[in-house]
């Protein structure tokens, strides 16, 4: 079957190594380094990607996405709540009324955010009832001054469900006695665990409970939004808010949790560049590799060259056999890569349980979260392939301009 010269002679090349062993050993290497490089890189990606998904998931599930709040107390937010489920992009929408304080029992103390909340609409806008380990957020009904905790502010205190807590408010009221904080008791009913930094600083109550705590009419102090695309947050309440009265003013997660989600993505990205010099290493192999059998084959040339070969089949010639070495590697190490990226989260589950181990205590989560992006696939082995190409260049330019009556003077 006609096969084209350079193709020929490449792979030819790059299959017969008997003459110079170590040039075989170099493009070997060449070959697994391009494989581990490609293959650390999907899975290090993977699972960087899959931290990521959880915490979008687990702390932009708890915290609101977005958020339209007045300046004064809303009697009817029901109409507030309908009519931004009638907004582009809203997919659930809540009322909502925010306290700060602090929580004591037994002698312990420990600072907490509340919101006010109508139970049954929360499930629309917020994760937290997937996450109850103890009671339900259906317990939270008006006058019962019951609250649900996180699961690391529970342990802290040393609270159970149905134990009392005492919510401090940081609010003065004069007395006989003289100036003392005001502070509510109040019954747990529930406790919730996400699994992250929320366990141990929130905490809902009943809406109207809420109020009665900041001595203002029932009522909401605004509306918590969720969304279909979290990126286009701050566009969206503010269109929203724009549409409402003068009052009322927008926040979304951008303004509080901003800095965490750039912090990640400015990680995986350093990262990512950190690791592809394991591939650029691989790709100067190839360079040396080349390097040594363009000196090893002058005779070669020469003879191709005599025999009319002209100077763009010689380059071809090395360009093909660098190719070879470069997608070998990067093929190898993409089946390689995707099947540990699919296969390290069981794995590792199945060795903690098995072994008894502890390997994950320290993270948010209790097993290592894996991603597969086909994305980050497909620019991992364009990278590769691409810095393979480039490491022939001049290998092969180099074979190209070997004169055939230099290299056979001494043949």
């Amino acid at each position: 079957m006609f096969k084209p010269v350079s193709l020929f002679v490449g792979l030819r090349y790059t299959r017969a190594r008997r003459s110079n062993k170590f040039i075989s050993i170099t493009a070997f290497i060449s070959t697994i380094g391009f494989m581990v490089g490609v293959a650390v890189l999907i899975t290090v990606l993977s699972v960087m990607n899959g931290f990521d998904r959880e915490l979008k998931n687990r702390i932009l599930g708890m915290i609101p996405q977005a958020t339209v709040s007045s300046n004064q107390i809303i009697p009817d937010w029901q109409l507030l709540v309908a009519k931004a489920k009638q907004q582009p992009h809203v997919i659930g929408a809540a009322p909502f009324t925010q306290v700060q304080g602090m929580l004591t029992a037994q002698g312990q103390v420990a600072g907490v955010v509340i919101s006010g909340i109508e139970p049954d609409l929360e499930k629309n806008v917020s994760i937290v009832q997937n996450h109850m380990t103890e009671g339900s957020l259906d317990a939270l009904t008006d006058g019962s001054f019951g609250i649900v905790i996180g699961k690391t502010m529970a342990d802290n205190l040393g609270l159970m469900k149905g134990d009392k807590v005492t919510l401090v408010l940081p609010e003065a009221t004069a007395s006989p006695a003289g100036v003392v904080p005001r502070f509510k008791r109040f019954t747990i009913v529930g406790i919730f665990s996400v699994g992250a930094e929320m366990d141990s600083s929130l905490g809902y109550i009943a809406l109207n409970d809420a109020a009665k705590l900041l001595r203002l009419p029932d009522g909401a102090q605004g509306v918590r939004l969720k969304l279909d695309d979290l990126f286009s947050a701050r566009e969206i309440s503010n269109d929203f808010a724009r549409e409402l009265p003068s009052g009322f003013y927008a926040s979304d997660w951008t303004q509080t949790q901003g800095n965490l989600f750039s912090a990640i993505q400015m990680e995986r990205t350093m990262l990512g560049l950190i690791l592809s010099l394991i591939i650029l290493v691989a790709a100067l192999n190839i360079f040396s590799s080349l390097v040594m059998v363009v000196n090893d084959k002058k005779a070669d040339i020469a003879i191709l060259r005599t025999l009319g070969a002209s100077p763009k089949t010689i380059t071809r010639i090395f360009v093909v056999q660098g190719l070879v070495i470069g997608a070998v590697g990067t093929f190898s190490g993409t089946l390689l890569g995707i099947g540990i990226a699919l296969g390290i989260s069981p794995f590792l589950t199945w060795l903690n349980n098995f072994f008894g181990l502890h390997l994950l205590d320290a993270y948010f989560v209790n097993y290592l979260p894996s991603e597969l992006r086909w994305t980050n696939v497909a620019l991992i082995v364009g990278i590769s392939l691409v810095l393979s190409f480039i490491a022939t260049i001049y290998p092969a330019l180099r074979a190209a301009r070997i004169q055939p009556a230099e290299a056979l003077r001494y043949e």
